[in-house]
């Protein structure tokens, strides 16, 4: 017996547990399979799951579940990311309500508390997948701070600074004070703020007089090491090579004449900071300036500001103005509209700030990752972000690959006592090279001293589809060679080049080769005012609550109803509910199946022909679906399988099938119609794995161990167009019929005469049952002469009367048929416009265009049978 109510919930946790203890997501190398490989895009180990996780998911189950029942050797690799930034801000804050202080403890003890911490918290975003029903195989999950992968890194590092990839110099840098690290340009978040420009007179040396310079840092002034004009700016042609006072400290600094500053912008005067700006920097080379450096690691002043020493560089600012107006210098303050750096981790203002560290070169490794997914070989989807990618990678920039923190991979660089570097995979082997190169065999390990520095969380991740199945440390084993390469990548175009594009580099780098060969790039879930969701918002809904609500499947559903490749998702919690009633849907169908009463014998032959048309339609939406995968529109995909189910099924093909109240239904008609019913859950398993399941379980007897996991997903049989054609003019006589229930207020139970005119009749003898069972009519007539005193429509180039007892005077049918006669002859002219239209009619898919010749001739037709109607009412 089957439950009255589809209970998600049970039903869930039954077939997961199923699906783990029979190993059904487990894969492993067999040449005689074709692969399919999918890596997750790692999660942080800080993460929890959100609304991004649940859509970049939940695609990638639909792919490796359809590929599985393809019969591919379907892997999908889970795993985490150490997340270096966040996890070791968590880590000092756990160890801040303990009453310890990072800098109180050993790096090894801290590295304890760090992986107690990873290992108490680290796994609940993978077990909150499984709620969503993925099918990763778990035996495989990787973590890049794992002994396996973290060696994958320390190689990689010491391969590409062999090559003389990787160097280490002083650069400006984005400095985090708050996570106190470097970070790379791409982990900067830039943001529109309101800021306010200050005007400050530098007083002449020779007491001729003052400068003024406009600018947003005021407290930065002490790091000044120049004034700069443009050389053709007339207002200071009399002052190159003179000197100012910075205000204040009064340190002598000159004017110098250079094109790069703009003669309209705030004074025409520029402030020369090299220590605390990226373009002053490079003017502070090109002209020889002193750099000097006055903002500490924290973000506060040091000794060289010589003023508010210790004091925070945004109350500095505060302090800074209030002395210079108090003294003078400050004469006018603007509101500005600016735009400022911030940590991607921890939101902090962005610090320009030169620094030792370590660099990748870029440059050449970016050439045939360009190249590769310019000519297609990698596809992106959608592939608008084609532009994106070129325009990044045309223009990319040497890699700070080296953080300031302790939880990562640390660099494996050691330096002996007078600061000679040697770059080795451990101690031991850095030893060696001393000893072989420097002939210094004296030498122990404890006179190594390694680099502090731990490397950037994405330069262990870009090599995740190589170090997932260990190829890095043993290029030629079975699963890379098996595996590699994955197949389809799905992600957030944000980390487009983050991640995409360095996994790309690392591909060509390492193994010659390409990392996957799509990209499917997912848009951001926004809620329905178009905000994207955060925390800070509140708007972000609980993805937990909502399976819990809505039941996995129809969270599933509901998140793809409306989720195109690269296109934001507006969320509402409407779609989940569309997706739950979706569910109850197929559940009512499937328990109205099982609830009929069956007799032996063979099916009615209205019932052979729906069951014909059904097939048709079923193997048409299969060719729909396999295209729309092919072109990576999943969305695409599931609505045709939905309007395939809830229109074409339940509420066509079961109605025509069902039998009267009571009576029972022929044992070949339901066998038919579980037979479809099977295939339909089938095509709709990727979507929707949990209630396909118990519903496929309970069809029939199934082996033990066995499941729709692995079952054939349906293929397309031969589509008969005619019975389609046939049945799709069939129900559009049932629906205009209901519209004039509608219209004239008629009981759906009071059955109506049909008399259909038609050059065909024999078309419409087959369907009579079906018509007079769908439409409730108690009679189906043809007829050669038109009825002047009926209900009358059209329907291609056949005319239908319905004669009403208290029918509407032939006036007002005249008045209704002259209005639908006007329409209609715009509407054709219309169509006309478009086919005459050669760029539609040569560049448009060859199927619309036949859509649209055929809209012309259903017009024309029309158009002729009321004319013909009218003749006669006149």
């Amino acid at each position: 017996m089957i439950d009255k109510n589809y209970a998600p919930k049970e039903i869930e946790q039954k077939w997961y547990a199923f699906w783990l203890e029979n190993k059904l997501f487990a894969s492993k190398p067999d040449p005689n399979k074709e692969a399919y490989t999918i890596v997750i895009p790692p999660p942080n180990v800080t993460g929890v799951l959100h609304m991004g996780h649940m859509l970049n998911n939940t695609i990638q189950d639909v792919l490796i579940r359809k590929a599985r029942m393809e019969g591919k050797e379907a892997c999908w690799v889970p795993g985490t990311d150490h997340a270096s930034i966040a996890t070791e801000a968590k880590v000092v804050a756990m160890l801040k309500e303990k009453g310890i202080e990072k800098k109180d403890i050993s790096r090894e003890e801290f590295l304890k508390y760090a992986f107690e911490w990873k290992d108490k918290y680290g796994g609940i975003i993978l077990d909150q997948l499984k709620k969503l029903g993925a099918s990763c195989d778990w035996d495989r999950t990787r973590f890049t701070m794992e002994p396996t992968l973290y060696e994958a890194v320390i190689d990689t590092f010491v391969r590409l600074y062999n090559k003389g990839l990787i160097y280490r110099g002083v650069r400006m840098v984005n400095w985090d004070p708050q996570g106190k690290t470097a970070l790379s340009d791409e982990e900067v978040i830039y943001k529109d703020v309101q800021a306010k420009l200050y005007h400050i007179q530098y007083p002449l040396v020779d007491g001729s007089g003052h400068v003024t310079i406009a600018t947003t840092r005021p407290e930065t002034i002490m790091a000044d090491a120049a004034i700069c004009v443009n050389p053709t700016d007339e207002r200071y042609l009399s002052l190159h090579g003179k000197k100012v006072f910075i205000p204040l400290i009064n340190r002598e600094i000159s004017i110098i004449p250079d094109e790069y500053v703009s003669t309209d912008f705030g004074t025409g005067c520029l402030k020369v900071t090299p220590a605390h700006d990226l373009n002053d920097y490079e003017l502070g080379i090109k002209h020889k300036l002193p750099v000097i450096d006055i903002i500490d690691d924290n973000g506060a002043l040091n000794k060289k500001a010589v003023l508010f020493v210790g004091v925070d560089r945004f109350e500095a600012r505060k302090r800074i103005v209030k002395q210079l107006t108090e003294e003078g210098y400050l004469i006018q303050t603007e509101e500005y509209k600016s735009t400022i750096g911030t940590s991607e981790r921890t939101g902090a203002v962005i610090e320009p700030k030169l620094s030792l560290q370590w660099f990748l070169k870029m440059e050449e490794m970016a050439k045939p990752a360009l190249e590769n997914v310019m000519n297609d070989n990698i596809q992106l989807h959608p592939a608008k972000f084609k532009n994106t990618y070129r325009s990044w990678m045309e223009n990319v920039h040497d890699w700070c690959i080296s953080r300031q923190l302790w939880w990562g991979q640390q660099i494996p660089a050691f330096y002996l006592q007078d600061g000679t570097l040697i770059v080795a995979k451990d101690k031991k082997e850095a030893l060696r090279i001393a000893r072989d190169k420097y002939q210094l065999f004296a030498l122990v390990e404890d006179d190594l001293t390694q680099d502090p520095d731990v490397l950037d969380t994405w330069f262990s991740s870009w090599l995740w589809p190589i170090s997932v199945f260990d190829g890095i440390e043993n290029p030629d084993n079975e699963e890379i060679n098996y595996y590699y390469p994955t197949n389809d990548l799905v992600t957030g175009p944000d980390i487009l080049f983050f991640w995409v594009a360095r996994m790309i580099m690392a591909g060509y780098e390492w193994r010659g080769e390409l990392p996957f060969r799509n990209v499917y790039l997912t848009g951001i879930v926004r809620d329905k005012q178009g905000r994207k969701m955060s925390k800070s918002l509140g708007n972000s809904p609980d993805p937990l609550e909502l399976i819990e609500k809505f039941g996995a499947d129809g969270v599933r559903s509901g998140l793809l109803f409306s989720a195109p490749a690269g296109n934001d998702l507006l969320f509402d919690d409407k779609l989940c509910e569309q997706g739950r009633n979706f569910s109850n849907k197929i559940w009512n169908a499937f328990r109205l199946l099982k609830g009929l009463d069956v007799q032996e014998g063979q099916s009615l032959p209205e019932h052979v022909l729906a069951t014909a048309w059904f097939e048709s339609k079923l193997s048409q939406t299969i060719l729909d679906v396999q295209d729309h995968f092919q072109k990576f529109r999943i969305s695409d995909a599931l609505l045709s399988i939905y309007n395939l189910v809830w229109d074409d099924y339940c509420a066509k093909y079961l109605e025509i099938i069902k039998p009267p109240y009571q009576s029972p239904i022929a044992s070949e008609t339901l066998a038919a119609a579980l037979g479809l019913f099977d295939q339909l859950m089938r095509l709709l398993h990727p979507y929707m794995p949990f209630i396909t399941e118990e519903i496929w379980q309970n069809m029939e007897e199934r082996k033990e161990g066995i499941s729709i996991c692995k079952a054939e997903f349906p293929t397309a049989k031969t589509i008969q167009a005619p019975i389609i054609a046939q049945f799709d003019a069939m129900f559009e006589v049932v629906t205009k019929i209901r519209e004039i229930r509608n219209t004239k207020q008629i009981s759906p139970k009071l059955a109506l005469s049909l008399c259909i005119k038609s050059e065909h009749p024999q078309a419409y003898a087959s369907l009579e049952a079906i018509l007079i069972k769908l439409a409730n009519l108690d009679s189906v007539t043809y007829i050669q002469e038109s009825l002047a005193e009926a209900q009358t429509f059209v329907v291609k180039s056949d005319q239908f009367f319905v004669p009403l007892a208290n029918d509407e005077d032939p006036a007002v049918l005249k008045e209704e048929s002259e209005k639908e006669l006007v329409y209609l002859e715009g509407f054709k002219k219309s169509v006309e416009a478009k086919l005459a239209n050669e760029k539609f009619v040569q560049h448009a898919k060859a199927d619309l265009v036949e859509r649209e010749r055929q809209k012309l001739s259903d017009a024309e037709n029309k158009i002729k049978s009321l004319k013909e109607l009218l003749a006669r009412l006149s």
